[in-house]
C-alpha cells in the first residue's frame, strides 16, 4: 500500500515550509528515514526523511512552492503501483500518530481552522487569524500562491497598501520588478528562498518601525587584554573565544540595565521581554545571512556565551539549524566589521525594539586625559524603533555596552 508523504510541524510557530529541493526523483528507491527532499521556513533550510521504505511514485508539491503543513507532498510505494486520484487528494494527514515512532511527526494533522471554499480557495490558519485580526475580507485579496492561493505575504501586502486601496496585492519586494526592463548582455540570477525571505522581512520591517541611528565609540582595550589572557584556557575546553562573545554579553548587561530595550511594540502597551533572547547575525556568504538566537542568555557565563556562539555559528554555516534556532529573539547583534565596515545602519530584527551593529576594531590615535594614545577602537552602531525608544534612551544603553566593553574585568 502507498505511503502519503506530508508536510511535518517543524517547530512551535511553524505553518508553511517552502520546498527548495528534491533529493529523490519519481522512480527513485529510497529507503524509511532516508532524506527525500529539503525544504525552507525562515532561511532555515531542513531535511525530510520518508517514511516508508518504496519507489518515489508521484511529487506533488514541485521545487519552489510553498506548502502547508499537513498537505500532501509525495506518495512512496511499490514499484509500478498505480497512484490513482483519490490518493492524489490534497485532504488532511491522519489524525492518528503511530505511538513512538520516530516518524511520527512527518504525519500532522491540519488544524480544524483550515477551511477550503469554492470561491477562495484553501485558506490555511495563519492566513485566516492575519485576516481576522486585521479585519480583511479575503475576496478583495489577490492570491500569489500555487494556484491563486491566497499566502500569509498578500495579506499583509493588503495591509500595508491601506483599506482603500483598490490595487491587487503583490508581494512588496516585486512591485518594482515590472518595470525594469533587461538589456542586451543583462544576466537574471534567480531569487532563492533565502534572498526572497530577506528582501522581505526587510521591507516590512522599514514599513513598520521609525527606524533611528545612534553610533558610539569604545575602547577595546580590556577586553583584548583579557581575550589574549584566556583563549588558550577556552580552547582547552573546546571553546574558541572570540569577541562576538564580549559583545553579547555587553548587551545583555545593557538590556538587564534598561529593560525597555529588550521589549516589543504592541498596540495595547510596550512588551516587555522577561528573558533575553539574543540573536546574532551569521553571514553565510553569497546565500544570504541568518539570525540563531541564544535563549535566556542573561543566565550564561563567558565560557557559555562564547560556547553558544560557536554552536550556533558553526551550525549555521553548515545549514544544520533547526527552525527553533531563529525564533523568540527579542535584541539582535549583527557583525558587520568581519568584511572591514567601520559602521553601518542595521535594519531592526521585527518586533524587537533595535539592533546592533558592530563595525571593524582598528587601532586609532585617541585622546585620554589630556595625552594622545593608541587604542584599539570600535564603532557601535545602534539602530532603534523610535516608537519605544528615544533618543535619550538609547544613548544611556549604548552608554552600558560601552562601559561594560570598556571595564572588564
Amino acid at each position: 500500500m502507498a505511503t502519503k508523504v506530508y508536510v511535518p510541524r517543524l517547530g512551535e510557530g511553524v505553518d508553511e515550509v517552502t520546498v527548495t529541493k528534491w533529493l529523490k526523483q519519481v522512480g527513485d528507491s529510497i529507503n524509511e528515514l532516508e532524506p527525500l527532499l529539503e525544504v525552507n521556513t525562515d532561511k532555515v533550510d531542513t531535511e525530510i526523511p520518508a517514511p516508508a521504505t518504496g519507489t518515489v511514485l508521484k511529487i506533488i508539491t514541485q521545487e519552489g512552492i510553498a506548502a502547508k503543513v499537513g498537505e500532501l507532498l509525495a506518495i512512496i510505494g511499490k514499484p509500478g503501483e498505480a497512484v490513482d486520484s483519490e490518493q492524489l487528494s490534497v485532504g488532511s494527514a491522519p489524525a492518528q500518530k503511530t505511538a513512538q515512532s520516530p516518524i511520527s511527526n512527518l504525519q500532522p494533522p491540519i488544524t480544524d481552522h483550515a477551511s477550503r471554499t469554492t470561491d477562495l480557495g484553501f485558506i490555511s490558519p495563519v492566513v485566516a487569524k492575519i485576516a481576522a485580526e486585521h479585519g480583511v475580507d479575503l475576496s478583495q485579496v489577490a492570491g500569489t500562491g500555487l494556484g491563486g492561493r491566497i499566502t500569509k505575504n498578500d495579506v499583509l501586502n493588503y495591509v500595508s497598501s491601506g483599506p482603500k486601496s483598490q490595487v491587487k496585492s503583490q508581494p512588496m519586494v516585486n512591485r518594482q520588478s515590472s518595470i525594469v526592463s533587461p538589456t542586451e548582455g543583462d544576466q537574471l540570477i534567480k531569487h532563492s528562498t533565502m534572498r526572497k525571505s530577506i528582501a522581505q522581512h526587510m521591507v516590512e520591517s522599514k514599513h513598520t518601525s521609525p527606524h533611528v541611528l545612534t553610533v558610539m565609540e569604545a575602547d577595546m582595550s580590556k577586553v583584548s587584554k583579557h581575550r589574549a589572557a584566556n583563549k588558550a584556557a577556552f580552547e582547552r575546553d573546546g571553546v574558541n573565544l572570540t569577541f562576538t562573545a564580549y559583545f553579547m554579553m555587553a548587551i545583555v548587561a545593557g538590556l538587564k540595565a534598561y529593560p525597555q530595550t529588550n521589549a516589543s511594540w504592541t498596540d495595547e502597551g510596550l512588551l516587555v521581554h522577561k528573558n533575553v533572547n539574543l540573536g546574532m547575525a551569521v553571514s553565510l556568504g553569497e546565500d544570504g545571512l541568518i539570525v540563531p538566537v541564544i535563549k535566556k542568555a542573561e543566565d550564561f557565563s563567558l565560557l557559555a556565551m562564547a560556547r553558544a556562539v560557536n554552536d550556533l555559528a558553526n551550525r549555521a554555516r553548515t545549514k544544520k539549524l533547526q527552525p527553533d534556532d531563529v525564533k523568540g529573539g527579542t535584541f539582535t547583534l549583527t557583525n558587520h566589521g568581519v568584511s572591514g565596515s567601520l559602521f553601518a545602519f542595521p535594519v531592526i530584527n521585527q518586533p524587537q525594539a533595535g539592533i546592533l551593529g558592530v563595525g571593524a576594531m582598528q587601532k586609532r590615535v585617541v585622546v585620554i586625559d589630556d595625552a594622545i594614545a593608541i587604542r584599539p577602537m570600535v564603532y557601535m552602531s545602534f539602530v532603534f524603533d523610535h516608537r519605544i525608544l528615544d533618543g535619550a534612551s538609547a544613548d544611556w544603553f549604548l552608554a552600558k555596552v560601552k562601559e561594560t566593553l570598556e571595564n572588564w574585568a
